[in-house]
């Protein structure tokens, strides 16, 4: 890099840290999860506003390559922290609830999604019919098991017996659209010299969780109490980044190696070795590498010519999006006797797509699977989804009621964290 490229980087990269902070401490101060304002932030700074011209002046095409090389470790690294993040615990008392919800509230606005896309194929094809029906099917089955998490810690509700299932439900429904994008991404991949490749997926899969899993566990289980040193730190950055250009160069795409790295950690004797993980990566990763993804992103996002055809797409987007995520999960819910207010909140809760949308879009964009206008669209419905979900559920629930919170010990039968299970 020149001297100019180098200037405008770093200050490029000081304008995104201090707008991404305080767009997202100004929307947590209204009620919005952060994630929120960082993406409006980096909306901000593209082309939908002035023209380009901001984003221009500070990000020119020679310093626009090195973000988007910065914004693809963070994504990396969140993806790995994701996978970090999901226990089987979660399923504990809840899990038939659980699943069957995560199916429904996946399946619904998925098959609602590929209908959609085939309508609006006439006006936002990009030459993959195919491409564009199954991505969006799994656009639209989202849920952001991270925002979700905080929203929930945000009103005390991770202990309740609706955030319990909340959690588990979201943690579910975030390995099968993980699974479903994969599978997106191999069947709709162009033939070419390199397509071989995938078929090594499957002998990268048995060695992650027949040959490598057992291996950290029984490593883990030789030391009561594994703490997180400068060494350990070290081969944890390389395995996550090996797994993630593993299934790059596959022919899959490196979220999904970040993520697998993740999930695949043992969690039984680490827990301290998790919570200082997860602080050391999710500080920087938080204050400087996510905000230049959602910059890069909202580079992509182009409003400014939006038409009444646009508006009326977004209006089908939205309504499928949110109307297919609640009938599925409310279905669900009431087939296991879930109260109706309880089972419109977990609905509510699960319409959150935040961050891991954009991750989703980002990718479906990248492989041509949906073009600009499309995407500056979806990436709206992300964030009214995302910010809906904070007033909707202070409507449904009100004021906390008995049975919104943790039942107390020997009350019941029921264990605690449970809702809506037959007796």
């Amino acid at each position: 890099m020149d001297t100019h490229q180098t200037t405008s980087l770093l200050v490029g990269l000081a304008v995104i840290v201090l707008l991404a902070r305080l767009l997202g401490a100004l929307a947590r101060r209204c009620g919005q999860p952060a994630v929120v304002g960082e993406v409006l932030a980096g909306v901000a700074l593209g082309p939908t506003l002035l023209d380009g011209a901001v984003s221009d002046a500070l990000f020119p095409d020679t310093v626009r390559p090195l973000l988007s090389a910065l914004a693809a470790v963070g994504v990396a690294v969140f993806m790995f922290i994701v996978g970090l993040e999901i226990d089987a615990a979660l399923l504990r008392g809840n899990g038939r609830l659980a699943v069957t919800v995560s199916l429904s509230s996946i399946l619904v606005p998925c098959g609602l999604g590929m209908l959609l896309a085939l309508y609006l194929a006439g006006d936002y094809s990009t030459g993959d019919e195919r491409g564009l029906v199954l991505f969006m099917g799994v656009a639209m089955a989202i849920t952001a098991f991270p925002v979700l998490a905080r929203i929930l810690t945000d009103r005390q509700m991770t202990r309740t017996p609706l955030g319990a299932v909340a959690l588990a439900c979201a943690a579910i429904g975030d390995v099968l659209a993980w699974v479903l994008l994969a599978a997106v991404v191999a069947i709709s991949s162009p033939g070419g010299a390199d397509q071989w490749r995938m078929l090594l997926a499957v002998p990268y899969l048995l060695v992650m969780f027949f040959v490598l899993r057992p291996l950290l566990r029984r490593l883990a289980a030789r030391r009561s109490e594994l703490r997180l040193t400068p060494t350990v730190f070290a081969c944890i950055l390389a395995g996550l980044l090996l797994s993630a250009a593993a299934t790059e160069w596959v022919g899959l795409h490196y979220i999904f190696g970040a993520f697998l790295f993740g999930a695949i950690l043992p969690r039984t004797g680490t827990e301290q070795l998790h919570a200082e993980v997860h602080n050391r990566l999710g500080q920087m990763t938080g204050t400087l590498l996510l905000p230049v993804f959602f910059l890069v992103s909202g580079l992509k996002v182009d409003l400014s010519e939006m038409d009444t055809g646009g508006l009326g797409a977004l209006a089908l987007i939205m309504l499928v999006a949110v109307g297919g995520k609640s009938a599925g999960a409310i279905a669900a819910a009431r087939l296991h006797r879930m109260p109706l207010r309880q089972s419109a909140a977990l609905a509510t809760l699960l319409n959150t797509r935040g961050l891991t949308e954009l991750i989703v879009l980002n990718v479906g964009l990248q492989l041509g699977f949906i073009g600009q206008d499309l995407y500056s669209l979806m990436v709206v419905m992300a964030v009214i989804t995302t910010a809906m979900t904070g007033p909707l559920l202070s409507w449904i629930l009100g004021r906390p009621r008995e049975d919104d919170l943790p039942p107390a010990a020997g009350a019941s039968g029921r264990k605690p964290g449970t809702v809506g299970t037959p007796a």
